[in-house]
C-alpha cells in the first residue's frame, strides 16, 4: 500500500469520526430542557470613565438652568377652553333662492395656553388671548391635577388676563418675580410652557433686546428673546437662570413660519405685576397718568440745547396733577424717579410700571434751572389705548 492511500484512508476516517460526534452534540442538545440557562462567560471590559471635574464650568451652567427650570415648573400650569366663535353663513330667504341673506351659526372649538401661579390663593396670570371667547375651560396643575377656574379680568393693551382657582386653598406654589427694568441683553432666558399641548416643556435662549414695538398690541415694552416659544406657549413665564419670573409669553413673529426659526416676546414682569395687580383689585386695569403728553426731541436740539436729555412736555391737560403743579409745554425732562430720560419710551415705562395713587417724581429744566417735583398719578379718564 503506497503511502498517498494510507492518507486518504486516515482523512476519511477522521471526517466520518467528526460526523459522528457532531451528531451525538445534537442529539443530546435535544434532550435537554428547553429552560435550561446557559452560562454568560464574565466580561472584563470597564468603560473608561474619568472623575468629572469639579471646575467644569459647562457642568455649573447646565446645573443652574436645571435647577431653575425644577424651581419654577410648580408654579406653570396649562389652561385648556372651549371657545365659542360665530360664523357667518349665507342663506335662502325664499324657495326658490331668489333672495339671500346671512345668518350666524355657533361654533365649538377647544384651545389652549399656559399660565403661571402669581400668589398663594391661587391668582393664574395669562395672556387675554388664550382665554377670549372661552366660554368654558380648565387649569390643569404641574401634577395633573385639573381644577376649574373663573375669570377675574382682562387688559387688552397689554394683552394680559388673570385667572382665581376655585377651591384653591391658601398654598398654591406661587411663581418669584424678578426685576424686569434690571434684566440685560444677553443674559439666559428660559421659556416654560405647553407648546402643541406638550405639558411641562422648557426652552432657553438669551434675552436679544429690550423696549421692543412690533405693532401687535396696543402697547408694547416687551422683552425680546431667542428662546423657542410655539402654540401653546403664550401666558407662560420667561425666567432667569435663578428661577424668577422676568415676563410674560405672549407673541411669536417670524419672517416665514414655514421655516421655523422666529423671534419671541415677552411682557416684562414688572408691568405684567402691576397689571394683574390691578386687575385683581378692581376687575380691569387703572392706566396712570399725570395728565401730560411727551414728545422726543430732535437729535440737534438734543445734542446740542438740551445737555443730552431726550423728552419735553408737548402738552398739559386741565385738572390733572401736572396742571396743578403749573407745569408747563416746553419744559424737557431730565429724569423720572432719578432715573436719566433718553426719550418718551423712558418715561411711559416708569409711569405704567406704577399704580393709581403712588407718586412719581420728575426733574425738569427751566431757564432758571432744575427742579424737582413730586406728582400723585390718577386714573386715566377713558381708554389710553384704543
Amino acid at each position: 500500500m503506497d503511502r498517498r492511500r494510507i492518507i486518504l484512508i486516515v482523512f476519511c476516517i477522521l471526517m466520518v469520526t467528526g460526523a459522528l460526534i457532531s451528531a451525538l452534540n445534537r442529539q443530546r442538545a435535544s434532550e435537554e430542557p428547553a429552560h435550561r440557562r446557559t452560562d454568560i462567560p464574565t466580561s472584563h471590559f470597564t468603560p473608561r470613565q474619568r472623575p468629572v471635574s469639579a471646575h467644569n464650568p459647562a457642568r455649573a451652567y447646565s446645573d443652574a438652568i436645571a435647577n431653575a427650570i425644577d424651581k419654577v415648573m410648580p408654579s406653570v400650569v396649562v389652561i385648556r377652553t372651549q371657545n365659542l366663535t360665530l360664523k357667518r353663513e349665507r342663506v335662502a330667504l325664499d324657495p326658490f333662492g331668489i333672495y339671500q341673506g346671512y345668518r350666524n351659526i355657533e361654533e365649538h372649538n377647544k384651545g389652549e395656553g399656559s399660565g403661571v401661579i402669581i400668589d398663594e390663593v391661587g391668582h393664574v396670570l395669562t395672556s387675554w388671548h388664550v382665554i377670549e371667547n372661552a366660554v368654558g375651560g380648565e387649569v390643569v396643575l404641574n401634577d395633573g391635577t385639573r381644577m376649574s377656574a373663573v375669570v377675574v379680568g382682562h387688559d387688552v393693551a397689554t394683552d394680559l388676563a388673570v385667572l382665581k382657582i376655585k377651591d384653591a386653598g391658601s398654598d398654591c406654589p406661587a411663581v418669584e418675580f424678578g426685576d424686569s427694568d434690571r434684566v440685560r441683553v444677553g443674559e439666559v432666558a428660559i421659556a416654560i410652557g405647553s407648546p402643541f399641548s406638550l405639558q411641562r416643556t422648557a426652552t432657553v435662549g438669551y434675552v436679544s433686546s429690550k423696549g421692543r414695538k412690533v405693532d401687535i398690541l396696543p402697547y408694547e415694552d416687551f422683552i425680546q428673546t431667542d428662546a423657542a416659544i410655539n402654540e401653546g406657549n403664550s401666558g407662560g413665564p420667561l425666567v432667569d437662570v435663578d428661577g424668577r419670573m422676568i415676563g410674560i409669553n405672549t407673541a411669536k413673529k417670524t419672517d416665514d413660519q414655514q421655516k421655523g426659526v422666529g423671534i419671541a416676546f415677552a411682557v416684562p414682569s414688572n408691568l405684567a405685576m402691576v397689571v394683574a395687580k390691578s386687575i385683581i383689585e378692581t376687575g380691569k386695569h387703572e392706566w396712570p397718568w399725570i395728565g401730560v403728553t411727551f414728545k422726543n426731541k430732535d437729535q440737534v436740539y438734543r445734542d446740542e440745547m438740551y445737555g443730552g436729555t431726550g423728552a419735553y412736555i408737548d402738552q398739559v391737560w386741565n385738572d390733572t396733577p401736572a396742571s396743578r403743579a403749573e407745569l408747563v409745554p416746553g419744559t424737557s425732562v431730565l429724569a423720572v424717579d432719578g432715573r436719566k430720560v433718553e426719550s418718551v419710551e423712558d418715561i411711559e415705562r416708569i409711569i405704567f410700571s406704577k399704580s393709581v395713587g403712588d407718586t412719581v417724581r420728575f426733574t425738569l429744566e427751566y431757564e432758571e434751572g432744575q427742579f424737582d417735583v413730586e406728582l400723585p398719578l390718577e386714573k386715566f379718564p377713558g381708554s389710553l389705548f384704543n
